[in-house]
């Protein structure tokens, strides 16, 4: 009965590191996400700036590209 019991120790002990590990790279996870999110945000936010300023690609939208 004992052996049992400490088998179930050692599986518990293995079991909450396992969570543990799991926690922090969800944490790290969620970490990038919400970076990503905040750069696509930002390059959004650029491309709708350019595109009220009537820029596209760079060039002014009544301007003529170099190869004319």
């Amino acid at each position: 009965m004992e052996d049992r019991i400490n088998e179930l120790e050692i599986k518990l002990s293995f079991q909450e590191d396992l969570l543990d590990t799991l926690n922090q790279t969800v944490v790290l996870q969620q970490q990038q996400i919400d970076s990503l999110q905040r750069q696509l945000q930002m390059l959004y936010q650029q491309f709708r700036d350019m595109k009220d300023r009537g820029e596209e690609g760079g060039l002014l939208a009544n301007e003529r590209p170099p190869h004319y």
